[in-house]
């Protein structure tokens, strides 16, 4: 039986990013958390389809 990983879930991607920002979590915890979140397969995705960053914003 094979694993299926779940599809990308962008609020637990901002979440994981903002609990890091407020220095609630550790990074090798934040890292572990993007990770299952699913930031690989947007980042590979975003690639594909040829996306680039604009300019950077202070949001």
């Amino acid at each position: 039986m094979s694993f299926e990983r779940p599809a990308p879930d962008l609020s637990k991607l901002i979440n994981a990013w903002e609990e890091f920002e407020r220095g609630e979590q550790q990074p090798g915890k934040v890292l572990a958390n993007l990770k299952t979140a699913g930031l690989p397969e947007v980042l590979n995705e975003l690639i594909a389809s040829g996306w680039t960053p604009s300019a950077a914003s202070n949001a």
